[in-house]
């Protein structure tokens, strides 16, 4: 889940202010380097192995599909302090102790998350839902265990719409990739990253305009 830099600030002030406590240390592959940032004492050897595990997995992977530049340093940080899920911000994923113990299934928390690094919008313009949705789509993609996490993209209901975001908007974003446009979800998130996505994005690219595609998608949602 991607947060405000001023929200995220704060985590890090907190993580900052704790740093002699917590353990940390650096993994490094094929050019790549994780550093994780444990706060957490009882948190499980497996879980972390398997955290870092994942994102050497799948990283280098969305770096090629979206954005060859991401940076090639990330920190993970195990905070018992904070209680959403996980946060990203300033190549940084903030996952939740608590949540991770209760959910440690949830592996691909890790392929959303390091998928807003990829992303890189900076002050885009650009909705908040769609960020969620392209970083739903990359991990209903490239994920790992989406399977294990009991994660899928949701069957659609006429009660959705396209602005849901996360797993809603994937799914209408795969919808458009196999039915409409290949390749569309690469192309906005260069726009978003570029700083040139418009509400026009949608027509310009499909034809069709952004409601104009929810409409054909209601009409006949399969995948």
């Amino acid at each position: 889940m991607k947060k405000t830099l001023i929200f995220f600030s704060l985590i890090i002030s907190g993580i900052c202010s704790s740093h002699i406590t917590a353990a940390q240390q650096v993994f490094k592959q094929k050019g790549y380097q994780v550093t994780f940032i444990n706060k957490d004492p009882a948190f499980s050897t497996t879980l972390k192995d398997r955290l870092v595990k994942t994102f050497f997995e799948v990283y280098p992977k969305l770096a090629k599909e979206y954005n060859k530049k991401t940076s090639k340093k990330v920190t993970f940080v195990i905070d018992t302090a904070y209680d959403g899920v996980a946060a990203t911000g300033n190549d940084t994923v903030v996952f939740s102790a608590k949540y991770m113990a209760k959910y440690p299934g949830d592996i691909d928390v890790v392929t959303h998350e390091v998928m807003h690094i990829v992303q890189n919008y900076g002050n885009s313009d650009g909705p908040g839902w769609l960020t969620e949705g392209i970083a739903d789509f990359a991990r209903n993609k490239f994920g790992v265990d989406n399977a294990g996490a009991k994660w899928a993209l949701p069957p659609f209901k006429s009660t959705q719409n396209y602005d849901n975001a996360y797993r809603v908007t994937a799914r209408f974003l795969l919808w458009i990739e196999r039915n409409v446009k290949p390749g569309l979800v690469k192309t906005l998130d260069k726009q978003l990253r570029e700083h040139t996505y418009t509400s026009d994005s949608w027509k310009n690219l499909t034809g069709k305009t952004v409601d104009e595609l929810w409409a054909a998608y209601a009409a006949n949602p399969a995948i």
